[in-house]
């Protein structure tokens, strides 16, 4: 094992190439995950608007985004509709991944804004708000502690998700793993290593996730 450890990870610093895979992953899951939050918003507002253009948009999107495959997504938006522009891949790659998560964000959020209670709109109507600031003061907030663990394990599944960037040539945690595995014909270790920088990265977020989490449901204990 210490040897398999040496060869694979030590000669010729291979470790760094984990090192620089992990950075990638993290750039490319962050930015999709900004890029999911304000897609999934608007296509869930879309989803609950009763206007018919916005409606019709917003299913549209969210059945073509969830029925085809995110590999396929990912090869079509880097490939095609990027493929003359030059742009860092990275970045590309999470645009493909926000588009991608947008659509399952917009379904968590449109959920829990149908989840609260339709007499909140009536006080917040009452009390002289807008439909606005009706949606902004008092449903977002509520909705928010709804949908959170949800957005969670939305972002977590991304992150998995993000393995899949080394067929665009990206050098991401899992090509960082399957580049010393071939240079080194060694399987085990290669794959381990690999599973356990994902395993610590899901757990602290996980964990940041579950503070934030009991930070929101303060408000509510008594």
């Amino acid at each position: 094992m210490a040897n398999s450890f040496y060869r694979c990870f030590i000669v010729n610093d291979r470790y760094k190439l984990l090192v620089s895979g992990l950075g990638i992953t993290i750039k490319v899951s962050l930015l999709a995950v900004v890029l999911g939050i304000l897609i999934g918003f608007l296509i869930a507002l879309c989803n609950l608007s009763r206007k018919k253009p916005l409606n019709v948009i917003g299913k549209v999107y969210t059945d073509i985004i969830r029925g085809t495959p995110s590999v396929t997504q990912l090869m079509i938006i880097y490939f095609v509709i990027f493929a003359t522009i030059n742009w860092p891949k990275w970045v590309i790659a999470a645009i493909a991944f926000g588009i991608n998560s947008g659509a399952y964000v917009s379904e968590i959020i449109r959920a829990g804004i149908l989840s609260i209670d339709k007499g909140q709109t009536e006080a917040g109507r009452s009390l002289g708000l807008n439909a606005k600031q009706t949606m902004i003061y008092i449903i977002i907030p509520q909705a928010l502690k709804n949908i959170f663990p949800a957005l969670g394990n939305e972002f977590i599944t991304l992150i998995k998700e993000t393995a899949i960037v080394g067929y665009v040539g990206l050098m991401d945690i899992q090509k960082a793993g399957d580049f010393i595995k071939s240079s080194t014909y060694e399987a085990f270790m290669p794959l381990i290593g690999t599973a356990v920088i994902y395993f610590i990265l899901i757990k602290l977020l996980t964990t940041a996730l579950g503070k934030f989490e009991n930070h929101l449901r303060k408000s509510e204990v008594r």
